[in-house]
């Protein structure tokens, strides 16, 4: 391919947060690994997760059984029972062996501290959370990205994107097309990819995602012939910082998190008319599932005119709140809040996808030699509403299983090379468009307005609640967006946003095609549930 350096591993995985990083360990045993990763080792919305990992660890009385209980019943009716199953039975080794490579989790204070603090999160009947302090994704990334550097256990690109998977004459990808922060193109070759690039939260203009979750892993393989599932269920976090509003008009930041483990220890939900509300939604109050929480808010900002409520932390003590949310303290005081005296001003955000690329139990997908793992993957394990907590275990248990899986198939094979298809293939996507000139590209300026259109869109017409007339709308607006942007993307940001466009006319599609109410979707036209005709996985393919 002319001048383009290919660089050459037995399994390359795009993404470096926990599902990536866990699978990298894994495959190491058995294959050369490369990582690429659009930012930096330790910059995924791995590092951001505050509440925890949801594990069965206490014996006495908890049980694997319990947690995959508690999971089916947020999952409201789609989750795959096997999936399941896998997740918190085989989730408790992967906990005990991210201990064992050095991950500090915080400590009971009885007994001589020889037993895990666990907290209680939202639809969860057991403290089952483990956590480090609410920096807990922090600390399991850290643990898990000073194994693989110090061990050596894969090469890293950082800074790097992939913008195309390469597949052969037989259909089998073989690799992907990246460029780099400066803008300089490669070709990675494989014998397996694994995709675990996260989410995709920056499709909304309000979202908990770090600005890189702009759903490249679910573009790359849509792109390439994967099938994607459950598109429509976005998990909107009911508890987000509500920042000063001038600015937020401004510019789409992504919003500070507070914990749902703020709520298991307490905190309290009031509107800004000083009442508590929660009751009049569900039994469980400030527990009951994220989206009915996120439901509940959303209707009490709608009723008192205003863009937040109020969380009260104050039968904590303050004590209590420094030592257990360090982080969100200390947060809050930086935007000039006490949450040791003031309630904290909250509203939902977009915070976790269950939908994905389509897998199998080990990760695999439709395409020969293609694998997804973590937020990228969907498999049912989340159902339509993820149950709090079980994203990071997730990443741990399926990054393991799909390096498991990719090293058995490759452990024969020859490193591919480029045979004429694939080579038509990058020669196709490099040659200029009709209007691919540089000159006819998109100023960062105008990306930048374009990306927040695309956000404003999707937050005001496929939000928390969604009917058809706002949906068909939203695809009427984004395909006229798409149109615009029919070139070669030569940089970051012009990827970015292609990815963007197309995933979310995939969650617009999926929301307008599930014409009833379920877990995170939320139809005000189909308010009801309807097992009888959509008590199934909608799956969409190029």
């Amino acid at each position: 391919m002319g001048q383009l350096p290919i660089i050459r591993s037995d399994i390359l995985i795009i993404g470096g947060g926990i599902a990536g990083l866990s699978a990298a360990i894994e495959a190491s045993k058995y294959a050369e690994v490369i990582i690429i990763t659009k930012s930096k080792i330790g910059q995924s919305a791995t590092s951001q997760a505050q509440g925890g990992i949801a594990v069965a660890m206490d014996v006495k009385k908890d049980s694997p059984q319990f947690h995959f209980q508690d999971t089916l019943i947020a999952g409201a009716g789609l989750c795959d029972e096997e999936a399941v199953r896998i997740l918190v039975n085989e989730g408790v080794d992967r906990a005990k062996e991210l201990i064992s490579w050095g991950a500090q989790f915080d400590r009971a204070e009885t007994e001589g501290g020889g037993k895990y603090a666990l907290a209680l999160e939202g639809a969860h009947k057991q403290r089952r959370i483990l956590h480090a302090g609410d920096e807990t994704g922090k600390e399991i990334e850290r643990t898990l990205g000073r194994k693989v550097v110090k061990e050596n256990l894969a090469q890293i690109f950082q800074e790097t994107i992939g913008i195309r998977l390469i597949k052969n004459r037989t259909g089998r990808v073989i690799g992907a097309f990246a460029k780099n922060k400066n803008g300089e193109n490669s070709i990675f070759l494989a014998k397996a990819v694994i995709l675990a690039t996260g989410g995709l939260g920056q499709i909304y203009l309000y979202t908990t995602n770090p600005k890189v979750a702009t759903g490249d892993g679910v573009a790359l393989a849509y792109e390439a012939g994967a099938q994607v599932t459950d598109m429509e269920f976005i998990q909107f976090h009911p508890t987000s910082l509500v920042h000063s509003r001038e600015l937020e008009d401004i510019i789409a930041l992504p919003r500070f998190l507070i914990s749902e483990a703020v709520r298991g220890e307490g905190g309290k939900l009031y509107n800004v008319q000083g009442e508590r509300f929660m009751d009049k939604y569900h039994s469980l109050q400030e527990l009951a599932p994220r989206d009915i929480v996120a439901r509940a808010i959303a209707k009490e900002m709608e009723r008192t005119k205003s863009n937040y409520v109020l969380l009260d932390l104050s039968s904590m003590g303050a004590a209590k709140i420094k030592k257990r949310f360090p982080h969100i303290y200390k947060s809050c005081l930086e935007r000039e809040l006490d949450i040791t005296k003031e309630r904290i001003p909250v509203s939902p955000a977009a915070h976790y996808s269950m939908g994905g690329v389509k897998t199998n139990y080990w990760g695999q997908t439709n395409l020969l030699g293609l694998y997804a793992a973590g937020e990228t993957a969907s498999l049912g394990v989340h159902g339509a509403n993820r149950l709090a907590s079980n994203s990071l275990l997730d990443g741990l248990v399926y990054g393991n299983r799909a390096a498991r899986a990719a090293a058995n198939e490759i452990a024969k094979m020859k490193t591919p090379t480029l045979d004429n298809t694939a080579k038509d293939s990058i020669r196709d996507f490099l040659a200029p468009k009709k209007i691919a000139e540089s000159e006819k590209h998109p100023s960062e300026e105008s990306l930048r307005l374009i990306s927040n259109r695309i956000r404003t869109i999707m937050w005001k017409q496929v939000g928390i609640n969604r009917n058809a007339k706002g949906l068909k709308e939203a695809i009427n607006k984004l395909q006229q967006i798409q149109a615009q942007l029919d070139f070669t993307p030569t940089t970051f940001q012009e990827v970015e946003i292609k990815d963007l466009i197309l995933v979310s006319l995939l969650v617009v599609k999926a929301a307008l095609d599930r014409k009833e109410s379920r877990g995170a979707h939320y139809r005000t036209d189909f308010p009801d549930t309807d097992d009888k005709h959509w008590k199934k996985h909608l799956v969409y393919k190029k």
